[in-house]
């Protein structure tokens, strides 16, 4: 803070005070001060405190719970910062499936998530890159019959039928689309060691192209997940799918196939473990 001249000096000198006797009647301007009460002593100890606390809580060091995420409380009518809600984040890495879920409910939601999105992606069109993903999320009891029945489904009638080659590629010119994003997640059962898990799921699939057949559409499904704990982490023992909850269409314009196509080369999709 700056300092500031004395307001006392006078023009021709230093100033001159007279101290005047105790009990002369208190017109001095230097009139000793009286010394505070034990008491009020007291009271300036405790404000300080407590203004010492308040400055604390509103930094945040008393409304977080201890993985960073907020409590729900609220002081006054100030909304609380915004926190990730949930398990902490996971930094597992499994064939690039996100790995090493918490055994929670929470977990076994985020695990279900991840899954639904590795399992609805593009790659599952891929015979190598469908055995890595399948490998990495199944558990070692189901994964046998859960490789046998995926290959089954991705046929190379299936593939010709959509318009992609026998490895799952998309002709000269066109862009595969397929893209799975979760909406929301939910427990149906949960048992320790177990849990039934259902994702609710919006997803884009087609061929994007001035010469497509196939243009890239959008649909809302439910994938349900039987998961196991197996000592540290889900797994799934059986996965299926359903149609909806759909909802009421948008009025926004379609757009044109080179846009979608852009979009998806350029917008990356994302895990979801929390």
């Amino acid at each position: 803070m700056p300092t500031h001249p004395s307001s006392d000096t006078g023009e021709d000198g230093p100033p001159t005070r007279t101290r005047m006797p105790e009990g002369h009647g208190g017109h001095s301007t230097a009139t000793r001060r009286p010394k505070p009460s034990r008491a009020l002593v007291t009271v300036l100890g405790v404000v300080v405190v407590l203004v010492a606390v308040i400055v604390l809580a509103n930094r945040g060091g008393g409304n977080t719970a201890s993985d960073g995420a907020s409590t729900g409380g609220t002081r006054g009518t100030n909304a609380n910062p915004t926190a990730p809600t949930g398990e902490k984040p996971v930094t597992g890495n499994n064939a690039g499936i996100a790995a090493g879920f918490a055994k929670s409910e929470q977990g076994a939601q985020s695990a279900a998530a991840n899954f639904a999105v590795a399992l609805g992606g593009d790659g599952m069109f891929n015979t190598e890159r469908r055995h890595a993903i399948v490998d990495a999320i199944a558990d070692g009891s189901a994964a046998a019959k859960m490789q046998s029945g995926f290959d089954a489904d991705y046929s190379k009638a299936f593939l010709t039928g959509i318009g992609l080659n026998a490895d799952g590629v998309a002709p000269n010119g066109l862009t595969f689309v397929d893209r799975t994003i979760p909406a929301g997640t939910k427990v149906d059962q949960f048992g320790g060691d177990t849990a039934d898990v259902s994702v609710w799921c919006t997803g884009m699939f087609g061929l994007a192209g001035s010469t497509s057949t196939k243009p890239v559409t959008n649909n809302w499904f439910t994938v349900t997940f039987k998961l196991k704990w197996n000592g540290s982490d889900w797994k799934v023992l059986e996965t299926g799918q359903k149609k909806g909850p759909t909802p009421v269409s948008g009025d926004n314009p379609v757009s044109g196939a080179g846009e979608i196509a852009d979009a998806v080369k350029g917008f990356g999709g994302f895990t979801y473990a929390r």
